[in-house]
């Protein structure tokens, strides 16, 4: 077997191989990163090791299957950094069987159907004793080794609240936790609601896991997706192709995974979604109920947002189109980034009459154009470094 062919087993293997094949750029503290991760990986292999008492068990020791605390990792820095990207390597490729990689949110959300059941079962006396949180944690280490958080971030008290106790249990009980964040651990909640209440959580969290902050001096999303494939148009297979080429190089996955947003007491769900990148249709966006502030909450978890199949728009879809210029002006604001396939250019995508709609165009077509230019990424790029 040559070289090239032998299996790739560490995330410093496989990152090297993303170099060579032209995937990625080499990036010193991305190659520091995949090197502690894979330190990780081993630590969590040889623990386990020991408490199988398996037929290596005598090189590392055969007393007692309990698991001494192995400390995770916490991942912060700016968007684009490639964070997602080696913490999927590295989940690829841990040896752990029982592990879970999720979105933070729709994590906690789990957790809160989880906590509203064990009360319930107390109530009825199914489950003894009067916390519910102890149960949900005992499950959720019953089930998981290895938890790799993507997008740690905390904004609502529900959560806040509970996170302390929970954590607590889970690292009491051997759960490793991998996290990535755009915020480093002491400005989780920041502004938050009883925040004094939240504190001890984050001492918590740095006891038990090392926190690295990535600091790569670039962004390899801007760099690996062209300007001018940033607006796809007129739609059909060659706009699919080039977009989906696009969504692979900035992201690493052909698809990404469902993500569910708790917000304001229901959901927002996001198709797919892989990091600080997520992946929509027109339909999810336009024709569905949709309002500015759901456009904001969207904006603010992701940088760059895929928009696929935008038709040209006249009053038999008003709403639709409505719903258009919100989305827009949202993703503006926040500085985010787009890539769009589309039915025509910016200035054609409304064929309606004069009216309301055709005024409001207007500044939707310069801001989509806008959005397309140089400037524009150097702007959103200087806002997501000082956490605008």
């Amino acid at each position: 077997m040559s070289q090239a062919e032998l299996p790739i087993r560490t995330v410093v293997e496989r990152y090297d191989a993303l170099v060579a094949r032209g995937s990625i750029d080499r990036d010193p503290a991305q190659a520091a990163l995949a090197a502690r991760l894979d330190a990780l990986n081993e630590r969590l292999e040889t623990a386990d090791l020991a408490v199988k008492g398996s037929s290596l068990g005598w090189l590392f020791g055969r007393k007692t299957p309990k698991r001494e605390p192995i400390r995770g990792l916490y991942i912060h820095g700016e968007v684009g950094r490639g964070k997602t990207m080696l913490m999927d390597l590295f989940f690829d490729l841990a040896h752990v069987k029982l592990k879970r990689r999720v979105h933070f949110h729709a994590f906690m959300a789990d957790v809160q159907g989880r906590i509203h059941a064990a009360r319930t079962a107390i109530l009825e006396g199914r489950i003894k004793g009067d916390d519910p949180i102890a149960p949900v944690a005992d499950a959720i280490a019953a089930e998981t080794r290895l938890l790799c958080f993507d997008e740690f971030a905390v904004y609502d008290i529900a959560d806040a609240m509970i996170l302390g106790r929970l954590f607590t249990r889970l690292f009491e009980k051997g759960v490793v936790m991998v996290a990535t964040s755009n915020v480093m651990p002491d400005r989780l909640y920041w502004d938050g609601l009883n925040r004094a209440l939240f504190l001890p959580f984050i001492e918590l969290l740095k006891t038990y896991v090392d926190v690295v902050r990535l600091s790569s001096a670039t962004d390899y999303r801007l760099e690996k997706t062209d300007l001018d494939r940033s607006y796809l148009t007129p739609l059909g297979p060659d706009a699919d192709m080039v977009l989906e080429e696009v969504w692979f190089r900035l992201t690493g996955h052909k698809r990404g995974a469902r993500v569910v947003l708790p917000f304001r007491g229901r959901s927002i769900e996001v198709p797919q979604a892989c990091g600080e990148a997520a992946r929509f249709d027109f339909r999810d966006l336009c024709e569905k109920p949709l309002g500015a502030a759901d456009y904001l909450e969207i904006a603010g978890h992701y940088g760059t947002i895929f928009v696929e199949h935008v038709p040209v728009m006249t009053a038999q879809n008003r709403n639709a189109a409505k719903r258009f210029i919100n989305l827009i002006d949202a993703l503006y604001d926040r500085h985010v980034r787009l890539v769009i396939s589309a039915a025509a250019e910016p200035d054609r995508l409304w064929a309606g009459e004069d009216g309301v709609e055709t005024f409001e165009f207007q500044r939707t077509a310069s801001r989509l154009t806008e959005m397309r230019s140089v400037e524009y990424i150097a702007a959103r790029k200087d806002a997501a470094s000082t956490g605008g």
